[in-house]
């Protein structure tokens, strides 16, 4: 009979009680009182896993548990002012950003690593190569990600209209949780014909969202909304997967991830048939194969 512990009435197998034992979540100080929530989980290659907004790293649970079980180092974090990190008032711009994600590197002394950017985590991982030399990364995927630009502009005449940002923002100010509350059912393809999660999964999500402090959901919506990447595109030397959903209402794929395939040479671009932006949940089961078998390459 296999050996087991059992602690009230619930049995773990001596393979779980491993990983359990090298699970660990702690606070990393990345700056000036600044402390950022991490989640350290496994063995293996480290994969950094990096939230999309207005999320935190809650929004990995699918991933997290396939990857560590797949033998794969995994670390998820949340960003500033999100979930369990500090709340400063300032440093949501892309480069304070993603000198945390390089501060998380350093401290954790990281190297092979795969950088995977969700939707606005797409960001720092893009300015992570241009900013810090992609030190110590092998690896890129970028899952429903807002690069390379998203601002309607004369060079970019396709894009979103600065009007659109300020009415997004003037929503979030009048009514913070309201938003959040419909804009989750645009996220995961809500409507009347298609309900791909549970009433209480989407509240669930609302109330990860709704953690967030209303400085740092605005901040962080005005930069993924304005910050040009074109230009650092081609700072991405590594294999890289790009992954995007042709139905996302919140983050088009003509606007985003067709230009970032047509601009990054070595990269493997994945178009999911139907699926909304919030994949990470209604295409689980297929993107964590796609990613499985990207790290595995």
């Amino acid at each position: 009979m296999e050996n087991s512990l059992t602690n009230n009435n619930t049995s773990l197998r001596d393979s779980d009680f491993d990983i359990q034992l090298q699970n660990t979540d702690k606070y990393i100080e990345t700056a000036q009182n600044v402390k950022l929530y991490v989640r350290d989980y496994g063995k293996g290659k480290p994969v950094i896993l990096i939230h999309g907004w207005p999320l935190s790293n809650e929004m990995w649970e699918y991933q997290i548990d396939f990857l560590v079980q797949n033998n794969f180092r995994v670390i998820a974090y949340d960003r500033r002012g999100f979930g369990k990190s500090s709340q400063p008032w300032n440093g949501y711009d892309y480069d304070t950003l993603t000198d945390d994600l390089s501060e998380i590197i350093n401290q954790l002394q990281l190297e092979n690593i795969t950088l995977v950017g969700f939707s606005m985590g797409g960001g720092e991982v893009v300015r992570y190569f241009s900013r810090h030399a992609g030190k110590g990364v092998i690896k890129a995927a970028l899952i429903s990600s807002i690069i390379p630009f998203l601002l309607k502009t004369d060079d970019n005449p396709e894009g979103r209209s600065k009007e659109k940002g300020e009415a997004t923002a003037s929503s979030i100010k009048e009514d913070r949780i309201g938003f959040l509350d419909n804009f989750g059912k645009t996220f995961f393809g809500i409507n009347i014909i298609n309900k791909p999660l549970s009433t209480p999964l989407l509240e669930y999500y609302r109330d990860l969202c709704s953690l967030a402090s209303p400085r740092a959901t605005l901040e962080c919506a005005k930069s993924l909304n304005t910050t040009d990447f074109r230009d650092e595109l081609q700072t991405i030397k590594v294999p890289t997967l790009i992954i995007h959903g042709d139905d996302d209402k919140n983050v088009p794929i003509e606007l985003s991830s067709e230009k970032t395939a047509a601009a990054i040479p070595n990269n493997t671009f994945i178009v999911y048939e139907g699926a909304p932006h919030g994949l990470f949940y209604t295409e689980k089961d297929k993107l964590n194969q796609d990613l499985l078998d990207f790290l595995n390459a």
